[in-house]
């Protein structure tokens, strides 16, 4: 079962990390992280995201495209994300438990599964 694992975006991600001595040591547990992800053969992609300020929107009506400039609010927006392969949810659940909160103050992560072939049969 893959599953894409949404890094929620916050206040402090959307002023972009600073290269300050916490910065560095959450960024160092992250690493430790993704390589336990990796050892146990579930990571497949793994990133972080500029601020919502370095990106654009396209907002389609029919035919019509209008570029959206960011900033966006920030309630729905990703800061990065992981690409699992996991047996099921619950493994899902367990290994996103044992991650290191991924930013400075309080944060969520939200698990999605992605379509699989069969679900298209």
């Amino acid at each position: 079962m893959r599953v894409m694992v949404l890094v929620k975006a916050t206040s402090d991600s959307e002023k972009g990390f600073l290269p300050t001595p916490d910065a560095r040591e959450a960024m160092e547990a992250m690493g430790r992280f993704n390589k336990e992800l990796r050892d146990a053969g579930i990571l497949r992609a793994a990133d972080g995201l500029k601020p919502s300020s370095h990106g654009k929107r396209i907002a389609f009506d029919g035919s019509s495209r209008t570029v959206i400039d960011g900033p966006f609010e920030i309630r729905e927006l990703v800061a990065g994300f992981w690409l699992w392969d996991v047996k099921n949810m619950d493994e899902a659940i367990a290994w996103a438990k044992r991650c290191p909160n991924p930013m400075p103050g309080p944060s969520e992560i939200e698990i999605r599964p992605l379509h699989e072939m069969v679900d298209w049969q």
